[in-house]
């Protein structure tokens, strides 16, 4: 709380003073006299009101006491109390970014125990996600061919609900079209006025399908001034890949991994970003937390004070007091001369 005329509260000790005084000991008679030749009558009738004793004087000044207090409280309000509270606006540079992820057949490959490429990778975007409040945020899934699963959002519950949903049933995945993939997403992040637009793209294998060429969509990303930061996912040699053997049930085969780390470098090379190779789930949380850290929002913080009148209140009370005041002075404090 505030006073927006905080000289005027000096005024109160002295005019509290010189009241205390004037009804507590100064011999000034404030109230009018009658004079009476004869008292008998007076006495007769005034016989059955009640009485103080002397000790009992503060209780008897106390239609005094509460005029005092209500012009105290007059004088709190003329001072025009205030009630102030504290508002923030923060202003974000935020960045858009669209998440590129691989969901093809490769992906099932489970040398990322306890789960397979794709589960690791959906609970490290999650993480990702929840670290990033005030960006915006879109997703792309590709394999031979891609789409875009969310927009660039705000919308924290949807992208979580998107990411959960996505499996191998979504799209073809014969095929990896990491050209497509990135095209699809400069698409979505070509019309944002954001000040930083990101890629993040994922994959475990190399281009072998769509109609866009992963260079010429990273020359497009080049630019509309978008940088791609690659994640190349999954371990070197050969992987565990599982498949259903119609009498023993889930088996393993292994496969050889065809991750092309060129392509990966050569397109974060010319769109200004940056190429990461995961090997295990430890070094892919990793990665998402440097790229966290390379493309931090910068957030400007305003506070102000709103502040809202609140002398009516003490007006009020002061009004109060003095309707008590005047209603005891009248009634059981009355005096008669």
């Amino acid at each position: 709380m505030r006073f927006f005329y905080p000289w005027v509260l000096l005024f109160i000790p002295p005019v509290v003073g010189f009241l205390i005084w004037l009804f507590f000991f100064s011999k000034i008679q404030l109230k009018a006299t009658l004079k009476y030749s004869d008292l008998n009558l007076i006495k007769e009738t005034v016989k059955d009101l009640p009485s103080f004793k002397k000790k009992d004087m503060l209780f008897v000044k106390l239609p005094e006491i509460l005029k005092i207090s209500a012009i105290t409280m007059f004088l709190i309000a003329l001072a025009r109390p205030q009630s102030g509270i504290h508002e923030r606006n923060i202003l974000t540079e935020g960045h858009d970014i669209m998440i590129v992820l691989d969901v093809s057949e490769s992906m099932r490959s489970e040398d990322f125990k306890p789960a397979n490429r794709l589960e690791v990778a959906k609970n490290t975007i999650y993480k990702f996600i929840k670290s990033r409040p005030s960006d915006r945020i879109g997703l792309v899934v590709y394999a031979m061919d891609s789409f875009t699963q969310v927009p660039l959002t705000l919308d924290r519950s949807m992208l979580f609900q998107a990411v959960k949903r996505i499996n191998f049933d979504i799209i073809d995945g014969s095929r990896t079209a990491i050209g497509m993939g990135l095209a699809t997403a400069v698409s979505r992040l070509r019309p944002s006025l954001a000040k930083n637009r990101i890629v993040i793209l994922l994959t475990d294998g190399a281009n072998n399908s769509g109609s866009i060429d992963p260079l010429t969509a990273a020359r497009l990303a080049e630019a509309y001034n978008i940088r791609v930061y690659t994640i190349g996912i999954g371990s070197k040699g050969k992987v565990p890949y599982p498949f259903q053997h119609p009498i023993l049930g889930k088996q393993y085969r292994f496969i050889e991994s065809d991750l092309d780390e060129d392509l990966l470098k050569e397109i974060a090379k010319i769109t200004g970003g940056k190429f990461f190779r995961a090997t295990d789930p430890e070094t892919l949380e990793k990665i998402y937390d440097e790229i966290n850290k390379l493309e931090k929002t910068k957030i400007k913080t305003k506070e102000y004070v709103n502040y809202d009148e609140i002398y009516q209140s003490f007006m009020a009370f002061g009004f109060v007091l003095l309707f008590i005041s005047l209603i005891l002075s009248r009634g059981v404090f009355m005096t008669i001369p």
